[in-house]
């Protein structure tokens, strides 16, 4: 009995000891509430008379934060060496598909798997956010929220028409990471993207199309006391072919500036974006600034080109201990090129618009992990000689459980 009762205990204690080695975390965000949003300007690509629209609804699209389910745990492997791993899905908690996908499957946020050296860093290879994105997260007063009124984080297209183009590229599929321990304050990031092909499509046979895809990035964080200063740079190409013949620029029908280019890695297209950001903590409440600059262009001719750049300043601070909020105010421009096969003449002139944008926001915080909310924002985007102008607005109450 004795002997027994003592390879029990063995047992146990092994287990209790590989248990601490290895660990799984189960994370989430559920946000739901009551938006209203209100847009101005042309439906389509192309030039029409503006046509306000307006929505207000029950959703679970998130105002504050895009709910989601995760799951990340770690193994030590011994020596200083751990593998780890993320998944992590989108959740629509007032929609019949939760997900938020109507083939019924998960929209994937971020999914990766990875190996971390203590002293040196980690590398991971998925599913993962660029360095702008990340930069982003821990510069931004509004914490990148999905309500109209940022320069730096444009909203989704949940949010209706009135936007400006997308500001950068949020994450890449089929990529590796690379991370550095953090040392003197810097910590440095990468980012490798590759979906090639296995040849260019040399063949001209009809119908044949091969696409090659690739992206890299890098970034900077840097902290010393009460400041932190972020640097970001990224660049993508896309090249597809078809019958031997590289395919044109997937740009909108016209030159109109205010709409977004809709493929991270359109067709022939490439893109560069670069972020800078800080704030420093005065503890009273926090100041920001940021500055995001992209450039989308056509590989086959480079005058086909649209590029956003925008500047924004904000404040983040508790009146109490359970009451924070924060504002932002921004500006920027957004130009267009005048390629051949570019607008709807075939040959337009440049065209520019400038862009304004505000965001109020306040949280009354119930507990660490539940608060309840309210955001309002608005943009408003200039008239061009071949575009009306635009605008919108946007508000959103609700709750916000972390898990």
């Amino acid at each position: 009995m004795k002997k027994s009762l003592f390879a029990l205990a063995a047992v146990t204690a092994f287990a209790g000891a590989a248990q601490a080695q290895s660990s799984v975390t189960v994370y989430g965000i559920l946000d739901v509430g009551f938006q209203g949003v209100t847009t101005r300007g042309p439906q389509s690509a192309t030039l029409t008379p503006e046509t306000n629209t307006n929505i207000t609804r029950f959703s679970g699209e998130g105002a504050q934060s895009t709910s989601r389910l995760g799951f990340r745990g770690t193994e030590d492997l011994g020596g200083g060496t751990a593998a780890f791993f993320t998944a992590e899905f989108g959740l629509s908690p007032t929609d019949s598909a939760l997900s938020g996908n109507n083939n019924n499957g998960l929209f994937n946020r971020q999914t990766f798997v990875g190996l971390s050296q203590k002293g040196i860093g980690r590398a991971a290879i998925g599913t993962q956010y660029t360095p702008i994105h990340m930069a982003v997260g821990r510069t931004d007063p509004g914490q990148q929220n999905n309500m109209v009124g940022s320069v730096i984080y444009t909203t989704n297209a949940s949010q209706g028409n009135g936007q400006t183009a997308t500001s950068y590229t949020v994450r890449y599929n089929q990529a590796l990471t690379l991370t550095t321990d953090r040392m003197a304050g810097f910590q440095l990031n990468a980012i490798y993207n590759n979906a090639n092909s296995s040849a260019n499509n040399s063949s001209t046979a009809t119908g044949l199309t091969q696409a090659n895809n690739e992206a890299w990035g890098v970034g900077a964080n840097y902290v010393w006391q009460k400041l932190n200063v972020d640097a970001a740079y990224q660049t993508s190409k896309n090249k597809t072919f078809s019958g031997g013949v590289q395919t044109a620029a997937g740009f909108p029908a016209t030159a109109a500036v205010g709409v977004a280019v809709p493929n991270p890695l359109g067709t022939s297209l490439g893109m560069t974006q670069m972020y800078f950001g800080a704030v420093y903590d005065f503890g009273i409440l926090k100041a920001y600034a940021g500055y995001v600059n992209a450039k989308y262009e056509s590989n086959v001719n480079s005058n086909n080109y649209v590029q956003r750049s925008g500047q924004q300043l904000g404040v983040r601070g508790n009146w109490t201990p359970k009451i924070e909020s924060w504002a932002s105010l921004g500006n920027g421009a957004i130009s267009a090129g005048s390629g051949i096969g570019f607008g709807a003449a075939g040959n337009q002139a440049q065209a520019s618009q400038n862009f304004t944008a505000w965001q109020l926001g306040t949280n009354y915080i119930l507990s660490k992990r539940t608060n309840l909310y309210a955001i309002y924002g608005q943009t408003q985007v200039s008239r061009s000689t071949i575009n009306v102008s635009e605008g919108a607005s946007s508000y959103g109450i609700g709750a916000r459980h972390t898990f």
